[in-house]
């Protein structure tokens, strides 16, 4: 059995040019899943794992080294000249450093720290993407059925280009799952493209919008059909990456966005006037009004336009 394996791979992979991108996806994903395991073992505060690497107290992500390793992989092929068995170390470069970089792309997405949110669930999107397309590649045609010294094949090419155009309509209608999976199984991705658009997705957005009863019967069948699917989806992400965190109502992120939402409505609210038309002038030393003071310069200096008791900006004098 060993050597009908190694047969196969001497076939499919060395013999059709394809072991470089075979280096590539398995460094892939080595990669995503031990960077995955390493900090669950570290968010479990797991003793006889090493942890973060923070010198001098700065944490250093991970996607740092992902980037010396794509820099490798990248540079290296440029260096060699794309030469064996150069070739194949920098492919495997590559790899690590896609599966580094990728595990944190919710944070290079919003410039911020959101690994453990649910944000941080579209790191886990993006690798499965990459892993996708990669093996669409490795068990395909490198690329779309152009081997060396060979013709080309255009009836494969068609084939290709017409499901991978498939797959972008499913995706765009918000059927996530059929439209990567269609890109390796053809014919999976025509099921998502021809049934309706889910309510939020762009294409309900740019087709449903003078049809309500399609967008109704879109947003019927999401209550009905995708809740299910998204729970299968939550359990299978949670399993991968991890549960996000849950914020409590008292955490202190959730308290510093309720307070700069109420200092931004109370920045300007107008008071009651006394029945004279004048309002009382207030000592300089009252506490209420240095707040609202203060409230008013960090809105001016942030740039957000003053507003009325109307929710309208004020008028100017013309």
């Amino acid at each position: 059995m060993l050597s009908a394996l190694l047969d196969g791979y001497r076939h499919h992979i060395v013999d059709a040019h394809k072991q470089p991108l075979f280096l590539l996806l398995v460094g892939f994903i080595s990669s995503f899943v031990f960077i995955r395991f390493s900090t669950r073992m570290i968010r479990a505060e797991v003793r006889w794992w090493p942890g973060n690497i923070t010198p001098g107290g700065l944490h250093i992500h991970h996607m740092v080294f992902g980037l010396g390793f794509l820099l490798l992989g990248g540079i290296g092929v440029f260096a060699t000249n794309g030469g064996h068995p150069w070739i194949d170390w920098f492919g495997l470069s590559f790899g690590i450093g896609c599966g580094l970089v990728l595990d944190e792309f919710a944070l290079i997405l919003h410039l911020d720290d959101v690994y453990w949110s649910e944000q941080g669930r579209k790191s886990v999107d993006a690798v499965i993407l990459g892993i996708l397309l990669t093996a669409l590649l490795l068990t395909g045609y490198v690329p779309l059925g152009l081997v060396p010294n060979q013709s080309t094949r255009w009836g494969v090419v068609a084939v290709i280009a017409g499901n991978a155009l498939v797959s972008l309509i499913a995706l765009l209608k918000g059927k996530v799952w059929t439209g990567l999976l269609g890109i390796m199984v053809p014919g999976l991705s025509w099921i998502g493209a021809i049934r309706l658009a889910r309510p939020s997705s762009p294409w309900a957005r740019w087709r449903y919008a003078d049809r309500p009863r399609r967008m109704a019967r879109a947003a019927r069948r999401e209550r009905r059909l995708h809740a299910r699917t998204d729970r299968a989806r939550t359990w299978l992400f949670d399993l991968i990456a991890g549960a996000p965190d849950k914020v409590p109502a008292g955490h202190p992120k959730a308290h510093a966005v309720a307070e700069r939402m109420a200092a931004r409505a109370l920045a300007h609210r107008p008071t009651a006037l006394p029945p004279g038309g004048r309002r009382a002038a207030a000592p300089a030393t009252d506490p209420a009004r240095r707040a609202r003071a203060q409230r008013r310069r960090r809105t001016v200096r942030a740039g957000r336009p003053r507003t009325t008791a109307t929710g309208k900006p004020p008028q100017r004098a013309r």
